[in-house]
């Protein structure tokens, strides 16, 4: 079963060792970059929700998420949005459904409106990512023909 649980002293280098796969690096920061951002983000006014995928008691891959302001270049729709920021499963644990199981629990997180309610989630990904691109559709994300930082942007109407 697959948890979002939150970055604590304990379990912090093993979230900071997960990567992709070195032809996904490109795709997503670090999860060590991701949390520094997250650090920044929230001393300035942000509100990041940094998480840890667990699979039942092993860490499988780490998300960001954020509401309104995310200190990059944003669409029109992200005032009062969400953001689906960094999202990475483990090379070691990819292609097993933790993906789309750790999708499932982080859209419910954020039909709670912890920083506030919401009318959409928003998600950029790299044009040439067509996984990426295909797994979001999957969830009902649709491009809304918006480029940010020579990335489309995909929504979701919560």
């Amino acid at each position: 079963m697959i948890t979002l649980r939150k970055i604590t002293l304990d379990n912090r280098r093993a979230i900071f060792n997960l990567q992709v796969s070195e032809d996904q690096r490109s795709f997503v920061a670090s999860n060590l970059s991701s949390v520094a951002s997250c650090y920044v983000l929230a001393t300035n006014g942000g509100h990041p929700f940094p998480f840890a995928i667990y699979a039942d008691e092993q860490p499988v891959g780490f998300v960001m998420l954020t509401y309104g302001n995310t200190g990059y270049e944003l669409p029109s729709i992200a005032e009062d949005s969400y953001c689906i920021l960094r999202l990475m499963i483990d090379e070691k644990y990819q292609n097993r459904g933790y993906g789309r199981e750790a999708m499932e629990r982080i859209l419910e997180f954020i039909r709670t409106f912890p920083a506030g309610v919401a009318e959409y989630c928003w998600i950029q990904y790299e044009s040439d990512n067509l996984v990426a691109k295909r797994f979001y559709e999957s969830f009902g994300f649709r491009e809304n023909g918006e480029i940010c930082d020579n990335e489309p942007v995909t929504v979701l109407r919560l």
